[in-house]
């Protein structure tokens, strides 16, 4: 006698409830908290003279004026400092572009913003004497503020495409580019100056540079986490953002304000720096998902992983010399924008 045999069981996906995701998500922000603080001491620890990490902690919180004591406390703490900072209004700035302008290539470099910013310093820079951080930040802003605009009204202001965008920055960069190695040649004085600045660089840290550039940082990075909501709302489309509630000049402005703060500091202390923004979104979005308000936080931890990574690299591939931030990113970065544009579904975002 044939004895039917039950059905087999059918094992359907785990799904993942509200409460676990927040906790994956969380542990994974303390995990890159930890990553940075690693990446934070091989900062100070790693250059053209290795120092121990004991000796580390001792420069840091028992400064005594030794000669170690004085390269970790005046030119490397400052140095890791700034970019911690500077990492993080640039990832920032990055991931409110993207959400701003629904264009997953938006980046403070490919949109030419960086170079923007840039280009007001070295006018600030040539033409006008100013000298100080504190004088030629406002140059930074102001050229930062009108290339977004710039940008924004050539790449079609509401019917902005990705392409659009993308072409808009890069055609801007291009010219302002330009416009800054011709402002060098004809000032020699100006060049000595800025040679190491131009390609992006924290070599030049200090203490005073971190106070004036951070209280800018700290305005903007707060504005950016602020506006989370509203740019999850935004991203699904003006209609759609309006029924759920959102104001969406308000949202803009706040957003453009916030974008200008970080870029435009940023660039002031360190140079044009491109990539980063563009990079770690990217890489964070396949961890949180679309959730502005995690991909912010974890945008504002992991791009000083990589700013300072890259620094760090610089300096092991060059010893006794290195290699500025600046190079070492666009090298990086480069590869990733090409293939980034290469995928079709990205591009017709």
């Amino acid at each position: 006698m044939l004895v039917d045999s039950p059905p087999e069981a059918t094992t359907a996906p785990v799904s993942v409830t509200p409460r676990r995701r927040h906790l994956l998500r969380s542990a994974g922000l303390v995990a890159s908290l930890a990553v940075l603080a690693v990446i934070a001491v091989l900062g100070i620890a790693v250059g053209a003279k290795q120092i121990p990490l004991d000796q580390v902690w001792h420069g840091v919180f028992h400064y005594s004026g030794s000669d170690t004591d004085v390269v970790i406390r005046d030119v490397r703490f400052p140095r890791t400092l700034l970019g911690l900072i500077v990492g993080a209004a640039l990832g920032l700035a990055g991931t409110v572009m993207q959400a701003l302008t629904r264009n997953p290539l938006a980046d403070p470099g490919v949109l030419g913003i960086n170079a923007g910013a840039s280009a007001a310093v070295v006018s600030a820079i040539s033409f006008f004497g100013v000298t100080s951080l504190s004088g030629y930040v406002w140059f930074a802003f102001a050229g930062a503020a009108v290339v977004s605009v710039a940008v924004y009204v050539l790449g079609g202001t509401r019917s902005a495409t990705p392409v659009r965008l993308a072409l808009a920055g890069t055609a801007l960069t291009a010219v302002l580019v330009g416009y800054i190695n011709a402002v060098n040649l004809m000032d020699t004085a100006a060049l000595d100056k800025m040679r190491f600045w131009t390609v992006g660089s924290l070599a030049a840290a200090t203490m005073p540079t971190v106070s004036h550039i951070a209280p800018f940082l700290a305005v903007g990075g707060l504005l950016a986490l602020l506006i989370a909501r509203p740019l999850n709302a935004l991203a699904l489309g003006d209609d759609q953002a309006r029924a759920l509630g959102a104001r969406l000049t308000r949202t803009r402005v706040l957003a453009m304000l916030a974008v200008t703060l970080l870029c435009g500091g940023a660039t002031a202390a360190c140079g044009p720096i491109v990539y980063v923004g563009l990079m770690v979104p990217h890489a964070v979005r396949a961890v949180t998902g679309p959730d502005m308000r995690w991909i912010l936080p974890y945008s504002a931890v992991l791009s000083p992983v990589l700013l300072l990574g890259a620094d760090v690299l610089g300096r092991v591939v060059a010893r006794p010399g290195e290699l500025q931030v600046g190079i070492v990113t666009a090298v990086v970065g480069g590869p990733v924008f090409i293939y980034l544009v290469r995928r079709r579904r990205m591009a017709q975002l």
